[in-house]
């Protein structure tokens, strides 16, 4: 599983290991634990950056004082010196504790602390690129052990998500046959319908001629009827 620490690795492999186990303990939520291994971590990166300086001191706190003592002042050593001294405060707590505090956010300071102590242990003591000063910790790659993306490659993914052409549904065989049910109701309707309105409009076309027809006759009858009458007047 890929860490933050990757880049310890080929530089100094027994610290590397060290500090690897207090992420995989951090993982496991046992933070007192993993606030002791940093605080192990710590006093051995400052045994190595001692190295022949280191006479009579025994003690973290001895090793730390002898360490002060030799430093000149740059920022890179004070920010050094003060991360040590960090985790051995909160790693002495956490070991002697007579409770298990379980603070994930102490614990995770505390490795962060670490990477920063790695970072200045393999360029300022160790002549190692300075590439390594860009590093950040990924609190993610701890938890995950999968790298974090950076934010162009997270937009570059949403940009390609967004372009993707949308999937119509198909349609379920349910909502075809209810279709087709629905086309053979509808047309043999359509049909009746037109049908009757034709029968409609034949029937009283018939009925309209019929009563002319019957007008006229009335008509003529009477007529005729009036004419007999004129006549047989005249004629009495």
């Amino acid at each position: 599983m890929a860490t933050n620490f990757d880049f310890l690795k080929k530089v100094d492999k027994n610290l590397f290991e060290i500090v690897s186990e207090a992420e995989k303990l951090y993982r496991d939520e046992y933070f007192d634990q993993c606030m002791g291994q940093t605080r192990k971590f710590g006093e051995n990166v400052c045994k190595k950056v001692l190295g022949k300086n280191r006479t009579m001191e025994t003690t973290f706190d001895d090793m730390l004082a002898t360490l002060k003592d030799y430093s000149t002042g740059r920022v890179e050593e004070q920010e050094f010196i003060t991360d040590l001294y960090f985790l051995k405060k909160h790693g002495n707590s956490a070991v002697h504790s007579s409770s298990v505090k379980k603070d994930g956010i102490e614990a995770l300071e505390c490795i962060k602390r670490a990477f920063e102590i790695a970072i200045n242990y393999c360029v300022y003591y160790k002549g190692k690129s300075q590439d390594i000063l860009k590093l950040q910790y990924d609190t993610e790659l701890m938890l995950t052990g999968t790298k974090n993306k950076s934010l162009a490659e997270r937009y570059t993914q949403a940009k390609e998500q967004m372009e993707m052409p949308k999937k119509s549904t198909p349609k379920t065989s349910t909502q075809k046959s209810r279709k087709t049910d629905v086309k053979k109701s509808t047309k043999p309707h359509k049909k009746i319908k037109k049908q009757s309105s034709v029968m409609v409009c034949k029937s009283n076309k018939k009925t309209f001629s019929l009563y002319w027809i019957i007008v006229g006759i009335t008509c003529l009858i009477s007529l005729g009827t009036i004419l007999t009458l004129i006549i047989l007047l005249h004629i009495k």
